[in-house]
């Protein structure tokens, strides 16, 4: 029972007994455990030698017991605090492994690869083992993939996977990136663009997603660059949404027979637009509501309706915003 403090059964029951007589010597101690002398004679001197029994001054072979709470309270305590700080430990490990645990678990959900190489090398295998649909944020510069570069892509369209890709307009700021855009919506690639994107990104078959964590181009050191790489979680689920609500404000890149990119089909300037729709699409783009335009410009609800209708089919888009975005693009306001 005295185990915690240091003590065996043998040396415990010696000490009892030992407490009972207030004195005694081996012999003494022995019929009263059982045990035999010679063993009795060195457990005694043990118990001497741990703090818990004292010769008696006068009286060789003779010992007497040293109070409890003098020698175990005060190891007893000591025990308590080591208990205490083994049981924070283990608290600690068992927090480090539930951690490891649950990302093990959820298949890995979040990975990190770091080096421009690698992450490189990732996207190329991401995109080698898409079945149906890669979607894409593309910002300006690049962080691992020079634009131009992505055979992958190339592959993976002609064996049916779809590409769906973003583009912000300071991407094709980029030297050789309008060729490239333009050969890959040639082989299938779906394009739109959008003023600016808040990260880059490639998700494939809406399971895994890849974002790279450097803010910076390739003007940064290529292994410091490091991406997350996530696997079917809410948070790639999340990603997906946030594509899609950009897709949904993006402007069509089309291509012409010339190689032209980001006409729609329909060429338009500033000069197929009357004074009227101008300062109707700058109210527009100002945020102010149908009603209060109309009463701007002296005409009814539904003629602003039509007029803003029909410039969004001149310009080849499907929402307001792209049409905002595009009356900036193109200087017709």
């Amino acid at each position: 029972m005295l185990e915690t403090v240091g003590l065996s059964a043998a040396e415990t029951d010696v000490y009892r007994a030992l407490l009972a007589a207030v004195t005694a010597a081996a012999r003494e101690v022995s019929a009263t455990t059982g045990l035999e002398e010679a063993t009795t004679q060195r457990l005694l001197v043990a118990l001497e030698e741990k703090g818990l029994a004292r010769g008696v001054e006068g009286s060789p072979g003779r010992f007497a017991a040293n109070p409890p709470y003098v020698t175990l309270l005060p190891r007893l305590e000591r025990r308590a605090d080591d208990l205490d700080k083994a049981r924070a430990a283990v608290a600690d490990l068992m927090e480090t492994y539930r951690r490891s645990a649950w990302t093990r678990g959820a298949g890995e959900v979040i990975e990190l690869v770091t080096g421009a190489a690698a992450l490189r090398q990732r996207l190329e295998q991401v995109q080698e083992g898409a079945r149906h649909e890669l979607l894409w944020f593309c910002k300006a510069q690049y962080v691992a993939m020079p634009s131009g570069t992505n055979q992958a892509e190339f592959d993976a369209l002609a064996r049916g996977v779809g590409y769906r890709v973003l583009y912000e307009q300071a991407f094709f700021n980029d030297s050789g990136a309008v060729d490239n855009v333009v050969r890959a919506v040639r082989d299938g690639e779906i394009a739109r663009a959008v003023p600016t994107l808040p990260l880059r990104m490639a998700i494939a078959d809406r399971r895994l997603a890849i974002c790279p964590l450097a803010p910076a181009g390739p003007a940064g050191n290529p292994h410091e660059v490091t991406a997350a790489v996530i696997r079917g979680s809410s948070l790639v689920e999340a990603l997906v949404a946030l594509f899609e609500r950009y897709w949904e404000v993006g402007v069509p890149l089309r291509v012409t027979e010339e190689g032209r990119i980001g006409e729609t089909g329909l060429r338009a300037d500033s000069a197929s637009l009357t004074p009227e729709d101008q300062h109707l699409l700058s109210l527009m783009v100002a945020g102010l509501t149908d009603e209060s335009i109309a009463g701007q410009l002296g005409v009814s609800k539904r003629t602003v309706q039509r007029r803003i209708q029909g410039m969004m089919n001149l310009a080849g888009v499907a929402t307001r915003m792209q049409l905002g975005w595009q009356a900036a693009r193109r200087n017709w306001i």
